[in-house]
Parts: C-alpha cells; structure tokens; sequence
C-alpha cells in the first residue's frame, strides 16, 4: 500500500501562508501611539532646557547689570564731581529723582563762563552757556568742550568750578576758623580755661604739641611750626570724618589734595632748614670724600621722596578703606538673603568703627612724619662731628 505525502505538503504550504495573518508584533496603532508619547516626552524636555537656560541667562544677565552698577556706584563714590548728589529714588519705577543740589561750573574758555551744573542734568545732557556747548565725561568726570550733538571732544578748557571736594574744603576751612577762634577767646574771657566745644580739641592740641611737636622739633624751634602742625592734624581728620558720612565725600583719597599737603609740608621744610640740614645732604660730615660724593645725589633724592610717600601713604588708605567698606555695603544687595545680608551689615558697621580709628590714625601719622621731617631741618650741628676725621 502506497500513501501520499501530498496532502500533507498541503497542510504544510497552508500553514506558512497563514502564518503572517497571526503576526507576534504590536499593533499599528500602538506603535504610533508609542512614537507620538516619545516625541512629546522630547518636545516637552526641549522646552523645558530653554526655559531654564533662558532664565539662567536672564538671572546671569541681571546679575551683570547689578554688578555694573555697584561698581558705577562705588566710583561715582570715589570720583569728584559737579554736583552734591545725596541719593535716589524711584529708579524701579522708571521715574528716578536725584536729591542733591548743584554747584557752580567756572570755566576759562575764551573768556569766564559761568553757570550752573544743573544744566549738565547729572552728566547726561549737554549744557549750553553763550553760545558754548560743554559736557561732563563719564570716564574721569571732567569737563569738556563740544557741539549742540554732544559729539567727543579732546579739548577741556580751563575749569576752576566749585566741585564736591572744593565745597568740603571750605566747608572744612569754615568750621576750624570758627571752632578754633572760638578757642582762642575763650582762654582771654576765662583766664586760660577752655569752654564749650574747645574743652574737647584743646587736648589734642596740647597731645600734638607735647607729645607730637617738642620730642620732634625740639624746644627752641616747635613754636614756628605749630600752626601747621595743628592745621595739617584737624584738616585731615575733618576730611577723614565727613567722609565716612552718608554725604559721599572722598576728599583725601584724591591724590590731588594729599599731594598739595605734602608740597606744602616740602616747601616749608626746605626753606626754613638750616645750613646744617644741606650741610648733612650735600657733604655729610664723618665720611671719607669719595662716599660724600656718592650720597650726595642720593641724599638730594631722599628729600623729593619724603613728600612723595606722605602722598600716597595717605592716599592709599583712605581710598583703600573707602572701597573695602563700600564693596562690602554693595555685598548686602547681591546676597539678597537674611543670612547673608545680616553678615554683610555686621561686618561694615565693624568696619565703619575702624574706618573711625583710621581716620585719626592717618591724620596722626601724616602729622608725626610731617614734625620728623621739620626737626631734622632744624637739627644741630654736633661738636663731636665738627671735631671727627
């Protein structure tokens, strides 16, 4: 008996086509359904990481801005200007309003121009006055000439103006005369005794004279240089004071004012020294001849560099402390926290306090060295020295 394979070929060939039509894969429409959860899953992170990075752009952008302005307003602290600018307000609201009041602008430019600073609106308009259009740079402050467009200009008349700095000089200048005169009447009307606010400064005069002018100076010449050694101590420490005030004045730490005090002081103890004092300078006794050729030119040297280091020791600190107390101020505002802020207010009410020191320290010091510098115009001359070989 012979048995075809025939039909089971059939079953066989059947079977396989069939197979297709009871496909294992997921469905048409759950694959689309996947594929459209994974592109929005991928649309929505895209928006998500440009939200944020745009936000932190935004943040590091206005944190740029506001580091900008503390730094504009730590120089607009240090700089000398046209004006006396108190403070602020307004700014977030689009309308600020500066408190302040103007000064008068005195100029030589082909004639005095005279004016008023206001019309410079704070350095950010053109002022116009007989014709002649001048503004005020933003860089150093200082005055120039232009045209009605407020184009660059390299040209700067001759600018004589009542600044911040002037007007606090004056103010200084004022308030000694009266404080000071009234000192001395009030020895004449009490047979010698201090009244009112001289009960106060009178120590400090006699510290300077006896602790500061006579171990210095020396008995026989201290008395021709006590008015500009008490002139020299209150200015200073005047100055040093009002600048610690929410007034915003830096007198001493312009390198201007501390230079005309050391000239000053130069001046003085060049021509009142005696011949013993260029002696010492030009042909130092005790020495052999070729070392007094040698420290002659160096010794020349040393007296042109004394008032330049009472220049910049007084410069230096006092510009220092303003920056340090004022970058520590601005440091409340960036911390925008209690914590941070809190430590922030801590630590520049304790530095106020020493900036207080300073102040005295500095008009101190520039006193002391200002007295070495008179006494050893005025030393003597020693026998032994006269006698050596």
């Amino acid at each position: 008996m012979v048995i075809s394979t025939r039909p089971l070929r059939f079953i066989m060939a059947a079977f396989i086509a069939c197979l297709p039509l009871f496909s294992f894969a997921n469905p048409v429409s759950d694959t689309t359904k996947v594929h459209t959860e994974v592109a929005h899953a991928v649309i929505d992170t895209t928006h998500a990481v440009a939200e944020a990075t745009h936000a932190t752009e935004e943040k590091l952008t206005k944190e740029e801005i506001d580091v900008e302005e503390r730094a504009e307003f730590i120089q607009h602290h240090l700089r000398d200007s046209h004006d006396f600018h108190l403070f602020s307000y307004g700014k977030d609201s689009g309308h600020e309003v500066n408190v302040g009041f103007p000064l008068p602008v005195i100029l030589w430019d082909n004639g005095l121009q005279i004016f008023s600073s206001s019309k410079f609106h704070h350095g950010e308009e053109v002022a116009e006055n007989n014709g002649n259009f001048y503004k005020i740079s933003h860089v150093n402050g200082m005055v120039y000439k232009t045209d009605a467009t407020g184009s660059e200009s390299t040209v700067k008349p001759l600018d004589f103006s009542i600044t911040k700095n002037i007007f606090m000089i004056l103010v200084v200048g004022l308030l000694m005369f009266v404080l000071f005169r009234n000192l001395g009447k009030s020895y004449g009307k009490n047979g010698g005794i201090a009244t009112g606010a001289g009960r106060f400064f009178e120590p400090l005069v006699l510290y300077i004279r006896d602790e500061i002018a006579i171990p210095n100076i020396g008995e026989k010449h201290y008395k021709k240089y006590m008015s500009h050694l008490l002139t020299v101590f209150f200015f200073i420490w005047f100055l040093n004071m009002f600048g610690l005030t929410p007034l915003g004045v830096n007198v001493t730490g312009n390198i201007a004012i501390t230079a005309a005090l050391a000239i000053i002081t130069y001046l003085i103890t060049t021509f009142s020294a005696n011949k013993n004092y260029w002696k010492h300078i030009f042909w130092m006794p005790g020495v052999p001849m070729p070392m007094k050729i040698i420290l002659a030119p160096i010794e020349l040297l040393g007296t042109l560099i004394k008032p330049f280091s009472l220049t910049i020791r007084l410069y230096a600190n006092m510009v220092a402390g303003h920056i340090v107390l004022m970058s520590i101020i601005a440091m409340m505002y960036t911390f925008n926290n209690v914590a941070g802020s809190g430590f922030s207010f801590v630590l520049a009410f304790v530095l106020s306090i020493l900036e207080i020191l300073v102040a005295g320290l500095q008009a101190y010091i520039f006193t002391m060295l200002t007295a070495l510098y008179f006494g050893s115009a005025n030393e003597e001359h020693h026998h032994d020295e006269e006698n050596h070989h």
